[in-house]
C-alpha cells in the first residue's frame, strides 16, 4: 500500500494527510473547495513548522512530507492509482452516504474504503458500496499526527482480511489500532459525549460555571483538558451531531443533547472553529491576553 486518498481538508482531513506523507506515503488530499485545499495544506505546514522547532523532525523531512501530499477538487481525478481512500469529510449522514456511493462508481473494487466517522454506523455507509468487505472506520483523534490512537470499527460485512490490512497499516504509521464493533458512538463518543453532554446540563443547571467545571475534572480526575474546553476543540456541533447520532441509534434519553449546546449550535457558537464557544477564541481576546503578558 503506497497510495492514499483522504476526502477532506479540514482538522481531520489534512491531519490524517500529514501523518500519512510523515510516514512516506504519496497522499491525495481532495477537497471540492480549493480555498479548503490551500487552507488545509498552510495547517500542515504550519504544523510541521512546529515540530521542526521543536526538534521532532528535520527542515528536510518537512519538505518531503510537503513533497508527498498533491491536491485535488474532484473525487474522480484524486481516487486514480490509490490503494486505500479515508473519507473524512463533515460527521454528516446524507453527505458521507453520497460520497460512498461515487466511490463506489469510481474506484477499483479492489481499493479499501474507509471512513473516519466518529459516530456513524460502518454498515450503513458499505451498504452503499459494491463489495461492502472492503469498507472499515478509521477513527482518528485529534490531533491526528500527535494522538496515537485509531479506533479500528468493523462493519457487519467488513472482512478479516481488510481489518488485518487496516491494523497493521495503522501501526507502521506509529499507532495503536483498537478494533471495536459497530454501534452508535462506537467506544470512544459512547464514553465522552455523555460525560461532555453531563457537563454542559451541569452548567445549564447552574451548578458551577465553566472555568470551575473544567477545573474540577482537570484537578479532581487527572483529565488534560476539562470537558467543556474540549467540546470547544472538537467542536460543538461535531458534538451535537454524534449526540443526535447515539440518541436516534438508542432511543435512550441519556443521549439527548442538552439544550444549551442545541442553543449555542443555532447561535452560530462551535467552539475554537467560530472563535467562541464556551471560552472566547476571538482575536479580540488574544490581543488582551499578550497585552496583559506584556504590561
Amino acid at each position: 500500500m503506497k497510495t492514499i486518498a483522504v476526502i477532506g481538508a479540514g482538522t481531520m482531513g489534512n491531519g490524517i494527510a500529514h501523518t500519512f506523507a510523515q510516514s512516506g506515503f504519496t497522499v491525495k488530499l481532495i477537497d471540492v473547495s480549493e480555498k479548503s485545499l490551500e487552507k488545509g495544506m498552510a495547517t500542515i505546514a504550519a504544523n510541521l513548522d512546529r515540530m521542526v522547532t521543536k526538534g521532532t523532525i528535520t527542515e528536510e523531512d518537512k519538505h518531503k512530507t510537503i513533497g508527498n501530499i498533491i491536491t485535488y477538487t474532484d473525487i474522480k481525478d484524486g481516487v486514480v492509482g490509490t490503494d486505500l481512500v479515508i473519507e473524512a469529510a463533515t460527521e454528516n449522514v446524507g453527505l458521507k452516504l453520497q460520497i460512498f456511493k461515487q466511490l463506489s462508481d469510481v474506484c477499483d473494487h479492489n481499493v479499501i474504503l474507509a471512513t473516519n466517522t466518529s459516530s456513524i454506523s460502518i454498515t450503513q455507509i458499505a451498504a452503499q458500496v459494491v463489495h461492502p468487505e472492503r469498507v472499515i472506520g478509521m477513527h482518528f483523534m485529534n490531533p491526528v499526527p500527535i494522538m496515537k490512537l485509531v479506533e479500528i470499527i468493523r462493519g457487519y460485512s467488513t472482512s478479516d482480511e481488510v481489518t488485518k490490512i487496516i491494523m497493521d497499516l495503522s501501526v507502521k504509521l506509529g499507532k495503536t489500532p483498537t478494533e471495536v464493533n459497530d454501534y452508535p458512538g462506537f467506544v470512544a463518543n459512547r464514553i465522552l459525549m455523555p460525560m461532555i453532554n453531563e457537563a454542559i446540563e451541569t452548567l445549564y443547571n447552574g451548578v458551577a460555571g465553566v472555568y470551575e467545571i473544567d477545573t474540577v475534572m482537570k484537578l479532581g480526575m487527572a483529565h488534560p483538558m476539562g470537558p467543556l474546553q474540549l467540546a470547544d476543540f472538537i467542536g460543538l456541533d461535531v458534538c451535537l451531531s454524534i449526540l443526535n447520532v447515539m440518541y436516534d441509534g438508542f432511543k435512550n434519553p441519556k443521549y439527548a443533547p442538552c439544550p444549551l449546546l442545541v442553543n449555542m449550535v443555532m447561535a452560530g457558537k462551535k467552539g475554537v472553529k467560530s472563535g467562541e464557544g464556551f471560552y472566547d477564541y476571538s482575536e479580540s481576546k488574544k490581543a488582551e491576553k499578550v497585552s496583559k503578558q506584556f504590561a
